[in-house]
């Protein structure tokens, strides 16, 4: 189990500390509710723990198998419903592979990214499709 504390600094602003590392991050309110929008919002932070999973999931695969996946990019757009109560509506996900990879395997990588705590963490609600992109065949 891993203990992370908020403190409300004010001014719809969070301090939260990671308390194995003592890492500490910050949260805003967006513009759009009164914030200032200087950092990541707590929906933000959603988003940011999917890509990372996914991420890390596909990592952890990757060296098991010896693939380099370094520079690997993912990219999710957050999209946010305003009625009948503010809420994540949709968090697509595209990830730009680096190597190529035969059809099978690339049907398992795809999987793997499914199995990311994130991604089996998220409400049914919120649609959160992973597409991938695979380099052109040289």
């Amino acid at each position: 189990m891993v203990k992370i504390s908020c403190e409300y600094k004010g001014k719809l602003q969070c301090e939260l500390k990671h308390q194995p590392s003592q890492k500490v991050i910050y949260t805003d309110a967006p513009a759009d509710i009164g914030g200032n929008a200087e950092t990541f919002s707590p929906t933000d932070l959603v988003a940011a723990a999917l890509v990372s999973c996914i991420a890390t999931t596909l990592g952890v695969y990757g060296q098991r198998q010896a693939w380099n996946l370094t520079g690997m990019r993912i990219e999710v757009v957050k999209g946010m419903e305003e009625a009948p109560n503010r809420h994540i509506k949709q968090l697509p996900v595209h990830i730009w592979m680096p190597i190529d990879l035969p059809a099978e395997q690339r049907r398992i990588c795809e999987n793997v990214a499914h199995t990311c705590p994130v991604h089996k963490s998220i409400h049914p609600g919120i649609e959160a499709p992973i597409h991938f992109h695979w380099p052109s065949p040289a």
